[in-house]
């Protein structure tokens, strides 16, 4: 082997630095050392913080919007996104309540099936309008908001659905051995979308098709299938979500599930989820969505107004859309 040759196999055999090895674990637990950092803060501001009445008020706030976040994580992975989910939440919460009134105590899983084949609908009209006639995610799923939003207030004539029967408010009040019955969902909804992620052939071709939607169809995938399914699960988990919201307050409101999908979104890339495509996990959006939850208890412990948390909120997916930039680069 000549010198010149010598010199070019070298870099390849490379020993990996400390600074190489830093990188990488800031890579994979970097946000589980924010979340722990972020916790550690606000315990110091606050003595009301690590209570455990507050833990469970968090998680319990949280699951609404990690239920929210791991379907629209399933549409990012795909390289599209996802804006309609609040106002899916609503008409799903609506239809489920009309069907679980006081009246109609014995029709709980009526009302959930009726709410998750909204939601699944809903997605699925995005999901075939997005794959088969290439529109712009951002434009379908804005139209599906609008679109849901106003079929929501013609639902329920623009006023609340209430009296609803305990089974229903079961769901956002209720306990399972001792947990509350939304972070019992929550895991479930989480175990259930990382085993789809990281066991099933439909997982692996969701990465396939937002790394390289071409090389996904050159390689056989369906795109247009896998891209549709991925809309509706989001919209599936956006009903569920409108469950448990709905059942937390006690009432269908039309105007339920406004700027929620920010929030879900916003979880997400702070989780690490590429706005690209093809990378994330469904670990960091749980973690994404642990961050915003704490952050708005926190911020609320402090007195902080909820005009300075939106500023806050926003800063925050700004800087999680940069770092995301900064990493593909």
């Amino acid at each position: 082997m000549t010198p010149a040759a010598e010199t070019r196999v070298l870099p390849a055999l490379r020993v990996p630095t400390g600074l190489d090895a830093w990188i990488r674990a800031m890579k994979s637990y970097g946000i589980v050392a924010a979340f722990v950092v972020l916790c550690a803060a606000l315990g110091f501001a606050s003595d009301a913080f690590f209570t455990w009445g507050n833990w469970t008020n968090i998680i319990r706030q949280t699951a609404i919007n990690g239920i929210l976040a791991i379907g629209v994580t399933f549409v990012i992975l795909t390289k599209g996104i996802d804006l309609s989910v609040g106002s899916i939440m609503a008409l799903a919460g609506a239809v489920g309540a009309s069907l679980a009134t006081s009246a109609n105590p014995h029709a709980l899983w009526l009302s959930v099936a009726s709410a998750c084949a909204v939601g699944a609908g809903l997605g699925a009209v995005n999901g075939l309008t997005v794959a088969r006639w290439s529109l712009p995610p951002f434009v379908v799923t804005l139209g599906m908001l609008s679109a849901a939003r106003g079929i929501t207030f013609i639902f329920c004539d623009g006023r609340p659905i209430p009296n609803l029967s305990e089974s229903f408010l079961a769901m956002g009040s209720g306990d399972v051995l001792g947990l509350p019955m939304p972070i019992v969902l929550l895991a479930l909804t989480f175990l259930a979308g990382w085993f789809t992620l990281r066991y099933t052939v439909f997982g692996r071709h969701v990465y396939a098709v937002g790394g390289s939607e071409k090389s996904a169809r050159t390689s056989g995938v369906r795109v247009a299938r896998v891209v549709t399914l991925a809309y509706v699960i989001s919209g599936l988990l956006a009903a569920l979500a409108g469950l448990v919201l709905t059942a937390r307050t006690t009432a269908a409101l039309p105007q339920a599930g406004v700027a929620y999908e920010l929030d879900a979104i916003a979880a997400v890339v702070i989780g690490g989820t590429s706005l690209a495509g093809g990378v994330g996990t469904l670990t960091g959006t749980l973690f994404g969505a642990l961050i915003i939850g704490t952050i708005n208890n926190g911020l609320d412990l402090m007195g902080v107004s909820s005009y300075y948390q939106q500023i806050v909120k926003g800063a925050i997916i700004v800087g999680a859309v940069l770092l995301d930039a900064s990493r593909r680069k």
